[in-house]
């Protein structure tokens, strides 16, 4: 797995809700369901891991995709 040369987004053809785990799938060139199952397996499994609120928290800080990036 490498990271691509193109800056991290969220994605606007691999989204749910913000985009937010659809860039970082295309980011790290991994498939967007199964960074959706990992996170929300890891968002339950870890009381550690505010899953919610990480989320919440990459949507205001990851700018979108073509947002002059």
């Amino acid at each position: 797995m490498t990271t691509s040369t193109q800056p991290l987004h969220r994605s606007k053809k691999n989204r749910m809700i913000a985009g937010v785990l659809g860039g970082l799938a295309e980011y790290f060139d991994m498939d967007p369901t199964l960074m959706r199952v990992g996170y929300v397996v890891i968002s339950i499994v870890s009381v550690a891991f505010p899953g919610i609120l990480v989320y919440i928290v990459l949507w205001m800080v990851i700018p979108e995709e073509g947002d002059g990036v």
